[in-house]
């Protein structure tokens, strides 16, 4: 075991804390995107109006820091002077440190960095009657939007990119894994292990029943556990912190030193 690697499969120019951490563990580390991020070509009329009301809303919703960083250069291009008085929130400490470089301070849920997590903040517990403008990626689960319109509240969408899965042939991804002989693969999102499981043929995926899969959620876990993989590991959350965390617990049970 000793000698398998780490493959981090995040956005490429996204992981290189992971990459390091990993390294500095004494592991052979390789990356491999599992996701790809693109600008929308346009943003539509509805979100335009959107943006160009967000004076209008009492709470503005970033749901990763991918949302920072697409999200804030829609926005800034319609209020280069942001409005004031508005409650912004972060899904997690990263995003919120993604904000506070435009001068944004948000409230976050803390190591629960969920949509569950956001909802238990205090104020967006009794919020019916208000405007909530989530900024997102196209697609992704609909939880925190469905709840917060039960609660009463007027829920709209900044959708400000799109993510779309790896240009990959046939059976390079399973090669890759075997070729740097893998032993854990580090997946950030559900969308994550969705195209990795695409990317894989029935045999190729029961070749890799013996690599340990990180997620950052039981729901992720879950659904990996279906697809017939036996080692899951769940780490606290999505964040390069505890991803790492849950490395070193690997690293402690596997012996890997």
């Amino acid at each position: 075991m000793a000698a398998r690697g780490v493959l981090v499969t995040r956005p490429a120019g996204q992981g290189d804390v992971l990459r390091e951490g990993v390294a500095r563990r004494g592991l052979s580390v390789h990356q491999l995107p599992l996701l790809v991020l693109e600008p929308l070509p346009q943003l539509p009329a509805a979100e335009r109006a959107r943006v160009l009301a967000l004076d209008e809303f009492q709470h503005i919703i970033f749901i990763s820091g991918n949302a920072v960083r697409f999200g804030m250069e829609v926005i800034e291009n319609f209020w280069p002077q942001l409005p004031v008085g508005l409650d912004w929130y972060a899904v997690g400490d990263g995003t919120a440190r993604a904000l506070a470089a435009f001068g944004i301070q948000a409230q976050t849920p803390g190591a629960d960095m969920t949509s569950e997590g956001l909802l238990a903040l205090p104020g967006l517990r009794n919020c019916s009657g208000e405007r909530v403008l989530l900024v997102k990626g196209e697609g992704g689960r609909e939880a925190l939007a469905r709840e917060l319109t039960a609660r009463g509240a007027r829920v709209e969408t900044l959708a400000c990119y799109r993510r779309v899965p790896p240009s990959l042939a046939p059976g390079e991804f399973a090669a890759a894994v075997s070729r740097w002989n893998i032993g854990l693969i580090m997946l950030s999102s559900g969308e994550g292990l969705a195209n990795m499981l695409a990317l894989l043929s029935p045999a190729e995926t029961s070749k890799l029943q013996d690599v340990w899969l990180l997620l950052p959620s039981a729901r992720v876990a879950e659904t990996a556990a279906a697809a017939g993989f036996r080692h899951c590991l769940v780490a606290g959350n999505a964040s390069d912190q505890a991803m790492l965390r849950a490395l070193e617990e690997w690293v402690a049970s596997s012996g890997d030193e």
